[in-house]
């Protein structure tokens, strides 16, 4: 994966109604690692990674490069935004395009933060760089998922087999719809 190429980075926070997705932060080291040790975020993702290792391996300010948002809600951070270029992508539908990611905390999860968010993060990639196929890919078991992708508009490409596991591979090529920002 790489950035998406010459846009200014990092952009502006974004805001919506109850979320802002903005550059990580030296205070959400903590909300990092827990997302990187939690089981359940990392159920479809391979599995967590130990939080002694975590701790010892992860920077001051944590994922700061183009294309990571951290998705904070009232000052604490919720989840984690990626928008990269599929370069080295092992689907040749997806070689190239955008690459939607998220990961959010379960306290997080049903409450419509990872559509409101995503929604946001599109918006942005549309005004960035228009007309901009964006492609998703998730375990097709992962039906939470499965039904984000379905609610932003993803529509599916082909499923394939990789890391022993069903994988689905979306594919987003309308502009998305708005969450006014504050």
């Amino acid at each position: 994966m790489e950035d998406l190429g010459d846009i200014a980075w990092p952009p502006e926070p974004i805001r919506t109604e109850r979320l802002v997705l903005r550059e990580p932060e030296p205070r959400d080291r903590t909300a990092f690692v827990e997302l990187l040790a939690s089981p359940e975020v990392h159920t479809y993702l391979g599995g967590p990674r130990p939080r002694d290792e975590i701790e010892r391996e992860m920077p001051e300010t944590p994922e700061r490069w183009p294309g990571s948002l951290v998705v904070d809600l009232g000052g604490s951070m919720i989840g984690q935004i990626l928008l990269r270029r599929a370069t080295g992508h092992s689907r040749p539908a997806a070689v190239g395009k955008a690459d939607l990611g998220y990961m959010f905390l379960p306290r997080a999860w049903g409450r419509g933060y990872g559509v409101e968010a995503c929604t946001a993060a599109l918006g942005w990639l549309e005004d960035a760089l228009p007309g901009e196929p964006v492609v998703l890919t998730t375990q097709s078991a992962n039906v939470g998922s499965m039904r984000l992708a379905a609610k932003l508009g993803f529509t599916e490409v082909e499923r394939f087999e990789a890391w022993g596991a069903e994988q689905w591979l979306g594919m987003r090529s309308r502009p998305c719809l708005r969450v006014e920002a504050e």
